[in-house]
């Protein structure tokens, strides 16, 4: 059954609007010319993920997932260019690069060489990307114990949360109407990962008053300000 044309386009909407919220990391990076307080794996993770997906959308010939995952891989590798050029360790940034690579083309040598039979090749590209996106989801949620346990939000993105959560929800809705398990578990699984940002934000020292000032000196954007755990009473 082909999806809704309506449902189809609310997925795109709700998806690039979800991957539209680290330009956010991307004009922090540009207007201090650095990379503090950002991390480069989520945008080599989701990179991957985003062309793993992008191959299960030509095997599928579903175009929907074809042109979220382009625009996604495009703006994923946008962010990984401008962190190599600002960051002044660049030969972990490379290796990282490197190891994604060589992990494409293994994945592309394995699925393309290797299995003959293209709905046995679209089952397992299916539930590589599904296990792949479930596993990069639950990656940070220590980080988000974390977050509940300091009874604090200041370092979540209310528009990312919002986008994130409008996303799963119609990515479940669109699986569920083309039968698509693969779609349904991996897409709609909650996405807990891009709820939380790119920033290193737990592992930074907490500034006390005197530096406040400093931390919101003219010119820096608000999102590179060390997020302030608080303690509850």
């Amino acid at each position: 059954m082909a999806p809704l044309p309506l449902l189809a386009a609310t997925c795109l909407a709700c998806t690039l609007a979800m991957f539209g919220t680290g330009l956010s990391d991307l004009r922090q990076m540009l207007a201090t010319k650095s990379v503090e307080n950002i991390q480069f794996l989520p945008f080599l993770t989701t990179d991957v993920n985003n062309l793993s997906w992008l191959g299960y959308g030509c095997l599928k010939q579903d175009w929907t997932l074809i042109t979220v995952n382009t625009i996604g891989a495009a703006l994923q590798t946008l962010y990984i260019l401008a962190y190599l050029y600002y960051s002044p360790a660049k030969r972990p940034v490379l290796l990282h690069s490197l190891l994604l690579l060589a992990v494409l083309v293994a994945g592309y040598g394995y699925f393309t060489l290797l299995i003959a039979d293209a709905r046995t090749r679209l089952a397992r590209l299916g539930l590589f990307c599904s296990v792949f996106t479930i596993s990069m989801y639950l990656s940070p949620l220590a980080d988000l114990a974390k977050i509940v346990q300091s009874k604090s939000t200041r370092c979540l993105s209310f528009p990312l949360t919002i986008t994130t959560f409008l996303a799963s929800t119609s990515w479940t809705l669109y699986g569920l109407q083309l039968h698509d398990p693969y779609i349904t578990v991996g897409w709609g699984s909650g996405q807990p990962r891009d709820a939380l940002p790119s920033h290193s934000i737990l592992s930074r020292p907490v500034p006390t008053p005197r530096h406040s000032a400093e931390q919101l000196a003219p010119g820096r954007p608000p999102s590179s300000v060390a997020c302030v755990t608080q303690q509850s009473p």
